[in-house]
């Protein structure tokens, strides 16, 4: 599994105790939500199985999810539907998910790790990390909650929507999935706003 450099190790003897890492999932869907986790890890349990949730089986990831939840000293998860994402864009809506997850922690973080190089308007103290599920546990274990919830969500949708087989795909634009589109047009759940471009430039 994973190996981490001690990022929040090193940050801990800075002085910051309370340390946040925040990532999405679902950012690139043709539909469906985008969905936004925050986890403050406690130092004492042990995180060197979290790792970059796309590299994991989903098996793992469910068995991580658990392990996070019931380990973490705090945690937030939010998701923001595709209707939103149509009116304000996604990165908007990236930034959103993530300002509301962190304003929901119970325990205010003293440093916030967030995942990618976007920039954030939070009044919290924080930092951007490239490739951040590498370099942290903490933003690893944000990325295992989103992905596992997402993908929940989307399993659901697979269920209201049974052409789409939202389930075996996600919402990411497959070959597959473009094919059901073409069979059977637009849903109620995808992001007509560039689900449309997407399709045109295909």
């Amino acid at each position: 599994m994973g190996y981490f450099p001690p990022i929040e190790s090193r940050l801990r003897r800075m002085g910051f105790l309370m340390i946040a890492g925040v990532d999405e999932a679902g950012r690139g869907p043709l539909a469906g939500p985008v969905v936004s986790a925050a986890v403050i890890l406690d130092p004492k349990k042990d995180s060197s199985k979290f790792e970059d949730s796309k590299k994991l089986s989903p098996k793992i990831r469910t068995e991580l999810f658990n392990y996070i939840l019931e380990n973490c000293l705090d945690y937030a998860i939010t998701a923001v539907p595709h209707t939103e994402i149509d009116k304000r864009n996604i990165l908007n809506c990236v930034r959103e998910a993530n300002r509301i997850c962190i304003s929901s922690l119970s325990q205010k973080p003293d440093l916030i790790l967030i995942d990618g190089r976007d920039k954030q308007f939070l009044r919290e103290n924080f930092c951007n990390l490239i490739k951040g599920e590498g370099k942290s546990a903490s933003i690893a274990a944000a990325s295992i909650l989103a992905k596992v919830t997402r993908d929940a969500i989307m399993r659901k949708f697979g269920k209201e929507f049974p052409n789409y087989k939202f389930e075996k795909h996600m919402g990411y634009g497959t070959r597959q999935h473009g094919e059901l589109i073409d069979r059977y047009g637009l849903c109620e759940i995808h992001r007509k706003s560039y689900t449309l471009r997407a399709r045109t430039l295909s």
